[in-house]
């Protein structure tokens, strides 16, 4: 029989987790969390279930159990390399066959490198009827950064190396959840925009995030400061509002599943699921 290839290694997980410690330490900007942290709790309102068994998957901060508790289930299990009731990483869960009848990951799986296998790994420490709910930014993420950031490499350097990590394409998500084994998979997003004073500002809060690049493939020297300043003159120019402030935007893309249990409706055929998350929640739920 073939070994199998192991998958590619495209982030740097202990620069990453050395960089949100850090981060965490200082009092990092919470915008993103919080904002999920919202949604997360509307969404579990209309799922009239009692969940008695949740883990919150690597957070890196309290927002996602908080949520969990306002919904009126108990705390959930935290487990997280950056704190916690478990330290544990997302690429290898250390639970059990069906431990949790809900998994809840928020702002975390956008830097592991085998999604395909943690959704695997979630499917397996799923109860039937377990939910599996998470949310990670999506591909429009930074779009307006990523094109100044290649176009002033790209004109002083003669290429462009990547500065910004990937992120996911929403419609990649029913998919890699079918495949995992999960029942009803959807997924949508919430699409904003933020508005700085200069590009700088910008940069200023991904760093005190702890969300600078971490590929591995990341280049080796810091941004030269003539490559810094053309960036921010593009962006200025091809991104700016009539006041002089420069847009942002944010994707941030929600997904959910289901462990199967006979109780549920028949899957979808993949790549056809077209429900709302919410309307699919509570399909998932038995009466």
């Amino acid at each position: 029989m073939e070994k199998q290839s192991s998958p590619p290694k495209i982030f740097d997980r202990a620069l990453l987790h050395a960089r949100l410690r850090r981060a965490l330490a200082k009092g990092a900007p919470d915008f993103l969390l919080a904002r999920a942290a919202d949604d997360l709790l509307d969404r579990l309102l209309t799922v009239k279930r009692a969940f008695p068994r949740s883990l919150d998957l690597g957070a890196p901060a309290e927002h996602f159990s908080q949520a969990i508790v306002a919904s009126g289930r108990a705390a959930p299990l935290r487990a997280s390399r950056l704190g916690g009731a478990v330290i544990a990483d997302e690429e290898a869960l250390p639970f059990a066959p069906a431990s949790f009848d809900l998994v809840v990951s928020g702002m975390a799986l956008q830097w592991v490198n085998d999604l395909p296998g943690v959704f695997a790994q979630v499917r397996r420490i799923l109860a039937p009827d377990g939910l599996f709910l998470a949310c990670l930014p999506g591909g429009a993420s930074l779009v307006e950064l990523r094109v100044a950031l290649a176009q002033a490499e790209e004109e002083l350097t003669g290429g462009a190396s990547p500065r910004v990590s990937p992120f996911v394409d929403v419609r990649d998500m029913g998919g890699l959840l079918q495949r995992a084994g999960f029942a009803l998979p959807v997924s949508d997003i919430d699409s904003f925009t933020l508005r700085y004073d200069s590009v700088l500002g910008l940069m200023a809060d991904l760093r005190a995030m702890g969300a600078a690049n971490v590929l591995v493939k990341r280049a080796a020297r810091p941004l030269r400061r003539d490559v810094l300043a053309r960036t921010a003159q593009i962006y200025a120019e091809r991104f700016s509002d009539p006041d002089g402030r420069v847009r942002a935007s944010f994707e941030i893309v929600w997904i959910s599943g289901w462990a199967p249990h006979e109780s549920q409706q028949k899957p979808a055929k993949p790549g056809s699921a077209t429900m709302r998350l919410e309307d699919a929640m509570k399909a998932g739920r038995r009466e």
